[in-house]
């Protein structure tokens, strides 16, 4: 474990002494330099207490080797930010393929999107999904097709399918790009993306129905990213006119071939 090396690197980089470490976390100083030190190894409880103070995923105390981290990871680390927003390291996305070997668009069906957060880079779960082809789509890309549920996000309706194309790099995601986000606490959701990475390291999540009130997701919090691209509708929206727009447009009509028969005779 990296622990110990982290410990004091962490308290370095808040410029705190191993006495003031151990006030605030109510230990003796020689208790906490014995971690430090690797004398002595936390308990689980003391590892929860270090992950609070320092603001650092246990895992990472653990796992991670913060000597090797460069300036801009610990930038990152200050602000809490955790989350590979650029994509730099590669993510698992896992993809199904056709008897060609190309890649077909799975389709997550409503009974299926609940268990997506945990089943989304799993082979078993994705390989029993249905899939299609859209071929007017880049083959460069990937994309898959999500369900919607609610009316939050009119015009496309509860019943519809978002085909979304995955993004790798959150950083050049557009401030009102609508989105397929996935989150770790919501699933699956579809919301005008708004990006707060440079100020909060968050996206603000808006809806089109402003019954809705928009809310911040951490980037820590967010497991994909995928771009509308467009939507399959199992209904057609009423486009029917009322009696006055009807009314309006015989008028409108009926005033063009008046003028078109006035210039005409002329």
């Amino acid at each position: 474990m990296q622990i110990g090396n982290n410990l004091k690197l962490l308290r370095k980089r808040l410029k705190k002494s191993q006495e003031e470490v151990a006030q605030e976390l109510n230990l003796t100083r020689s208790t906490y330099s014995g971690y430090e030190n690797e004398v002595a190894q936390p308990s689980l409880d003391g590892l929860i207490a270090f992950s609070d103070y320092y603001k650092v995923p246990i895992d990472d105390l653990v796992r991670k080797d913060f000597e090797s981290l460069s300036e801009t990871e610990w930038v990152r680390m200050d602000q809490g930010l955790y989350a590979d927003v650029k994509g730099q390291k590669l993510r698992v996305l896992t993809a199904m393929v056709d008897e060609n070997d190309e890649e077909v668009i799975e389709m997550i069906p409503l009974k299926a999107s609940a268990g997506y957060t945990s089943g989304y880079a799993d082979p078993d779960y994705l390989k029993v999904l249905p899939t299609f082809h859209l071929p007017f789509l880049s083959k460069n890309k990937k994309y898959r097709s999500f369900p919607i549920i609610g009316d939050s996000m009119p015009p496309v309706g509860e019943g519809s399918q978002v085909v979304a194309e995955y993004v790798q790099n959150w950083m050049t995601i557009r401030s009102g790009t609508p989105c397929i986000v996935v989150t770790k606490e919501e699933g699956i959701v579809f919301k005008v993306v708004h990006n707060l990475l440079d100020s909060s390291q968050s996206f603000q999540l808006c809806s089109t129905n402003t019954f809705y009130k928009p809310y911040l997701v951490h980037a820590n919090d967010i497991l994909e990213i995928w771009k509308f691209v467009n939507y399959i509708s199992p209904e057609l929206k009423d486009v029917r006119m009322d009696d006055n727009d009807l009314s309006k447009s015989i008028q409108d009509l009926q005033k063009e071939i008046h003028d078109l028969k006035i210039a005409l005779t002329k």
